[in-house]
């Protein structure tokens, strides 16, 4: 995250658990920790639409108007990525499988958070989430470069096919033309046309199977 402060949007309705967790965030390693706090999931809704810099949710499981789990669908309902920990007072891993069916990154007991557990905690779960997001980019800029190349084999398919018929009526024409009574000076062009289009299909033969090499081998 380097010198940049973590802007960490707290959702809970303890008001003296969330200046645990400002005093929890005061200092490590020399990361800045910016926290909002909000008391009930609407409010959390409300920030997450309306601010594009939150790095992480800290999230209570029980909250005045719903639960931390509910929460969670409906942040991912609405298409908001944002990374969430998922707070608790009991150690009920059925609620940790479930909240990360929608994208909890991570399950806390708040009675077992002491020294730098939350701290590492949030560092962690951005780095899994920065990293997943290059992987993300890359799977997808990797998609990108095989659909162009993809299309440029089809161009290439579909190129050589429109080409090898045209030149192969030109050169039974010009065969044709070769055995009719021409002057010396049409026979030689009709010859060097000839020889043109040989050269060129030769080309596209060339052509055509580097192309079919290529996409055997991709």
């Amino acid at each position: 995250m380097g010198d940049k402060s973590i802007h960490i949007l707290t959702v809970d309705d303890d008001a003296e658990y969330v200046d645990v967790i400002k005093h929890q965030l005061h200092s490590f390693q020399n990361k800045r920790f910016d926290l909002t706090w909000v008391n009930d999931g609407e409010k959390a809704l409300e920030q997450l639409r309306s601010q594009t810099n939150i790095d992480l949710v800290l999230m209570d499981y029980f909250l005045p108007d719903t639960n931390g789990v509910e929460l969670t669908k409906r942040i991912s309902e609405e298409k908001i990525a944002v990374p969430i920990i998922l707070l608790t007072s009991n150690k009920d891993f059925r609620i940790a499988i479930e909240a990360m069916k929608y994208g909890v990154e991570d399950y806390l007991v708040k009675e077992e958070i002491v020294d730098t557990i939350l701290p590492r905690t949030i560092i962690n779960v951005l780095d899994r989430s920065q990293l997943s997001e290059k992987i993300t980019a890359a799977e997808k800029e990797k998609l990108l470069a095989q659909k162009k190349t993809e299309a440029i084999q089809e161009l290439v398919v579909t190129m050589c096919h429109e080409f090898n018929n045209p030149l192969a009526a030109i050169k039974i024409s010009t065969d044709i033309l070769l055995r009719q009574k021409v002057s010396p000076e049409a026979q030689e062009l009709l010859a060097k046309l000839n020889r043109n289009i040989s050269l060129l299909e030769k080309q596209i033969v060339r052509l055509r199977d580097a192309n079919a090499a290529k996409a055997s081998s991709s």
